[in-house]
């Protein structure tokens, strides 16, 4: 909701130099508090976690008003990343936990679903609000936007059955804790896929003007529809047929639509490169978060989606680091920055041609 403003509020502030930090601040405290928010969902529960993470959303939103000067905007941001950092771990993980195995694709899709939803829907009414009142009135809307959430999460029942109490020693993370092995094939996957999702974000605001396109935010307009439309149908899909089956089609169409963006030279093949984008993040998404929950075990479900997620946000940074690198502001090298985004989806698309079904679909892990 209130991330189409930042720019632009952070400027008023006498922060233009800083815009940099308005995502990787919040990204980088998400990344650091993923190895807590997995182990605590296994440990106090799944509801604590989540209605922690939406509280932050609650607090932070009421102090972006009261700290308007750069550094307490900039501390404010790092703080929100923690919403992030535990909300969907806490999420996912309960979602695992009330459906069966046969139906956790589906499951999946429907949350990926109404996470895009809310991701689509909310700078849309941020804007609205922005225009005609100030971004006062913006920031404590959302954050009263998140009571809901929270109204809905304490009257959940927790899932985890053998809870321990909250204590400092919980926050002493082991090297063992920080990273769960059984999902670090799924897991590298998703970090080569969405690298093209980093090069995407970074690249394309300056590819479409280059190609002459006014709206900048058109390609990712068409591909976020394309994904919604698709999140569903490919859990079901990845339940019937198997999580592997679904990757690799996901993982063809990354490799085809970097490359016809890579070769893109008119509105038409930019915008069909997107329902093709969009429709391989709507494929690997859901299926990805399924396949992840099929290889850990119960007890160690939230730290295996915090090991996802940490995967999912470091694929994210370096494609946005790569790009921006190989890109140097020279419109010549555009095809090289979409080609080596292919080249990383297509890497994704050989491990899954070479992995053993059996080996990595998990049927068996999943009910231990």
């Amino acid at each position: 909701m209130i991330i189409p403003e930042l720019p632009a509020y952070l400027t008023s502030l006498g922060g233009e130099e800083y815009k940099g930090l308005i995502i990787s601040l919040f990204t980088l405290s998400a990344g650091l508090s993923r190895p807590f928010s997995g182990k605590l969902a296994d440990k106090i529960g799944r509801i604590p976690v989540m209605i922690f993470g939406t509280s932050v959303c609650f607090l932070v939103g009421l102090l972006y008003p009261i700290l308007n000067f750069v550094s307490g905007f900039l501390f404010l941001r790092f703080i929100h990343g923690f919403s992030t950092g535990f909300k969907p771990t806490g999420t996912s993980a309960y979602v695992a936990d009330i459906v069966p195995f046969e139906k956790r694709g589906e499951a999946m899709g429907i949350q990926s679903l109404f996470g895009s939803l809310g991701m689509a829907a909310g700078p849309a009414i941020g804007g609205w609000i922005a225009s005609y009142w100030d971004l006062d009135v913006l920031f404590y809307t959302s954050a009263f936007t998140s009571i809901f959430s929270i109204l809905i999460l304490v009257r959940l029942k927790e899932t985890v059955q053998d809870k321990e109490p909250l204590s400092l020693e919980l926050f002493r993370l082991k090297k063992e804790e920080l990273i769960e092995k059984r999902v670090l094939v799924p897991s590298s996957i998703l970090f080569l896929a969405v690298f093209s999702f980093g090069v995407v974000l970074t690249i394309i605001p300056d590819f479409s003007a280059h190609l002459g396109i006014q709206n900048k935010g058109l390609f990712f307009a068409v591909f976020t529809l394309s994904s919604l439309g698709i999140r569903l149908l490919a859990g079901k899909a990845s339940d019937r047929y198997g999580r592997i089956p679904v990757m690799r089609i996901a993982c063809l169409f990354l490799v085809f639509a970097m490359v016809l963006i890579a070769f893109a030279e008119s509105k038409n093949a930019l915008l069909l490169a997107a329902v093709l984008f969009g429709s391989s993040v709507g494929m690997y998404s859901p299926t990805t978060s399924a396949w992840v929950i099929d290889l850990s075990l119960a007890q160690f479900r939230g730290r295996a989606l915090a090991t996802m997620y940490i995967f999912l946000e470091a694929g994210i940074g370096v494609g946005a680091l790569v790009s921006g690198w190989i890109y140097s502001n020279d419109t010549a090298n555009f095809k090289w920055v979409f080609l080596s985004s292919a080249g990383m989806a297509s890497l994704a698309f050989l491990i899954l041609i070479m992995l053993r079904k059996e080996k990595y679909q998990g049927e068996v892990l999943s009910d231990q």
